[in-house]
């Protein structure tokens, strides 16, 4: 007669119980059992109402308090006012001297820097870009978003690589600024939006610093990514010349990250121009309050004129620091002596001629063209395209199919179930720490009040991480394996990801109305282009060598990828889940604006309001949402190294 025999190992166990999974299931079983009466007495259902707390009435008193002592308290008078008047001033230089070199001056100076940086080639397309902003009748706002610009990613860049040098170098550091990184980036422009203008009122300054917070965590997460990364064989060879930690940092870990320095870069360029239109409901001016206006009066065309300068100005500063620090520079183009007297020289003859401002009769107007373009699509394409079905149908489904039953699910399960299964996941991913920390951070959605308006939310950008992921590894995916590919996707990338969200929130709406799913395609629309970068980027920087002997063993294209890239780009491939669920949660106000609901329009309806409290407690939830998600989809580095 057979029997059955199961597997052991040298001790006698059976091997199902010797996995550090599955022992970890069993003991928060066997504490779920002890703890599940006690749990019980607060029922089964949503979030107890024993269990919460208001917070209304302290933060209304906050709110009241610096209302009453912004023009007289030491605080305000010594230290905000100070940073508030330097911002002004540095702000206001840069403008002044855009203003005075005039159009064909900063135009001179623009395309004479990209051609001492990498060539004619991108020379010719940095004039034509600033050349196009002045025929948009757009080049009075485009100096004003400039001088906003240069000034917030200079300081983001400084406080994104102070913060990633400092994670970087330090286990403990990196652990303790995670969350800090998390709640900058998590957090909605439009949740802190409310307490900057309570400190530093209506204008630059707060818009200036809303954008540093919003920019700054992509650069110090790619500096730590850099420095981390670092090849420790040659980390060892410096070491072993005597080098003192300070030279090794500079001659050897810093120039190992420099692309993922440059990436950083490009992010924070990136993610700051993207907040132009937001810094415009503050008083920031420029583009976005162009856009913000155009909108305003639902004139997708005004919208678009002034949200390609956006679009142009970023390509323009992504091409100009990546070629500076990738090793195509061309150093004998043209000096920089040379290049700044053809400026002043330029500056000089414009000005001498009367015409230092953008000819009026040079502009092409795009408005009315554009908005007839929006009214065909929305007759066309909405409902009744044959065999598809339209957008209004595809929204529909996506709804009924995955976005209702994801949220009912949610909202039906116990919330001690909730908070198990969070501790499940992180547990195993983790450590204890891990997962303690996703669930005090789960608990507080519901200790804050708003534990069915969380879930409601956490079912949008759970359907939105999973397209864009899917999307997104795929196309990254793509871009690293073809040039060609490459090259073609990058100024798409840098149009979705610059374009402002206002620019394609009326598109998207006019397609697929308004609802969850709206607010789940401008998440994706959002979210992807840094996903396919980071991907790519891994895919990219897997050791050669290693392909090499692959490629030597008979591998196929398809084993390179699944048994030697994917897994060698480990650790870029979590970095770029990290920034879908960051950059998701992000637009989740957005979303709240066109019929997402639940904390997006919480955040949305306190900052109209003027409402601190209600805007506040719905951002809370939002960064405990990304704290979470960050726990239960991030390994830590202990288990990383084992898993590697």
């Amino acid at each position: 007669m057979a029997t059955l025999s199961i597997p052991t190992s040298g001790t006698g166990k059976p091997r199902v119980l010797r996995s550090r999974a599955v022992g970890k299931l069993l003991l928060l079983a066997l504490l779920t059992a002890v703890l599940l009466p006690l749990l019980g007495r607060w029922g089964n259902g949503s979030w107890p109402h024993a269990l919460t707390v208001r917070l209304d009435a302290p933060l209304a008193t906050a709110s009241d308090w610096v209302m009453d002592n912004r023009d007289s308290h030491p605080l305000f008078l010594y230290f905000f006012g100070y940073v508030s008047n330097a911002v002004i001033w540095a702000v206001r230089a840069v403008y002044l001297t855009l203003l005075a070199a005039g159009w064909a001056g900063v135009t001179a100076f623009a395309a004479l820097l990209a051609w001492r940086v990498a060539g004619v080639r991108l020379a010719a397309g940095t004039a034509v870009a600033f050349l196009a902003c002045g025929a948009l009748d757009m080049w009075v706002p485009t100096m004003q978003t400039l001088a906003l610009m240069v000034v917030a990613v200079l300081a983001s860049v400084v406080v994104g690589a102070l913060l990633g040098l400092a994670a970087g170098l330090s286990d403990r550091l990196d652990r303790a600024l995670r969350p800090v990184l998390d709640t900058m980036q998590v957090l909605p422009a439009f949740a802190y939006l409310l307490p900057v203008v309570l400190v530093f009122g209506i204008g630059v300054p707060a818009a200036v610093l809303a954008t540093v917070v919003y920019a700054a965590p992509p650069m110090a997460r790619l500096t730590a990514l850099g420095l981390r990364g670092a090849d420790p064989e040659v980390l060892e060879v410096v070491e072993s010349l005597g080098a003192t930690r300070r030279q090794r940092l500079l001659t050897a870990r810093v120039p190992l990250a420099r692309k993922e320095l440059l990436l950083g870069l490009n992010q924070t360029i990136m993610m700051a121009l993207s907040m132009a239109v937001i810094a415009a409901v503050i008083g920031a001016g420029g583009l976005g309050d162009r856009v913000y206006q155009a909108l305003a009066s639902v004139d997708v065309g005004a919208a678009l004129a002034a949200g390609i300068p956006i679009v142009l100005l970023a390509v323009v500063l992504d091409r100009v620091t990546a070629a500076a620090g990738d090793g195509t520079a061309h150093p004998r183009t043209i000096g920089w002596p040379y290049a700044l007297a053809v400026t002043a020289a330029v500056a000089l003859a414009t000005r001498l001629l009367g015409a230092p401002d953008w000819p009026g009769g040079w502009t092409v107007g795009i408005a009315e063209p554009v908005n007839r373009a929006v009214d065909w699509m929305t007759a066309h394409l909405y409902s009744g395209v044959p065999v598809v079905g339209g957008t209004a149908d595809w929204a529909g489904h996506f709804t009924t199919w995955v976005l209702d039953p994801v949220r009912d699910g949610l909202q039906w399960l116990p919330w001690w179930s909730v908070l198990l299964l969070v501790a499940a996941l992180a547990w195993l991913i983790g450590t204890w720490r891990t997962a303690l920390t996703a669930v005090l951070a789960m608990a507080a959605i519901g200790v804050l009040g708003v534990w069915e308006p969380s879930l409601d939310t956490l079912s949008q950008v759970l359907a939105a991480v999973a397209v864009t992921l899917v999307l997104g590894f795929a196309t990254g995916i793509a871009a690293a394996r073809s040039d060609r590919v490459e090259r073609a996707l990058r100024p798409v990338l840098d149009v979705f990801q610059t374009m402002p969200q206002f620019v394609y929130l009326i598109p998207v709406v006019a397609l697929f109305g308004v609802g969850r799913a709206p607010a789940v395609a401008a998440a994706v629309v959002y979210a992807l282009p840094a996903v396919v970068r980071i991907t790519a980027q891994g895919l990219r920087q897997v050791d050669q060598a290693a392909l090499e002997s692959a490629r030597s063993l008979g591998a196929t294209g398809r084993q390179q990828l699944w048994q030697v890239q994917l897994p060698l780009a480990r650790r870029a491939l979590l970095l770029a889940v990290n920034q879908g669920v960051v950059l998701v949660l992000a637009v989740v106000i957005i979303g709240g604006l066109v019929g997402g609901g639940a904390l997006g329009y919480d955040v949305a309806f306190g900052l109209a309001q003027g409402d601190l409290a209600t805007g506040l407690v719905a951002g809370g939830a939002i960064v405990c949402l990304g704290l979470m998600l960050d726990r239960v989809t991030q390994p830590t580095e202990r288990r990383a190294k084992k898993g590697a």
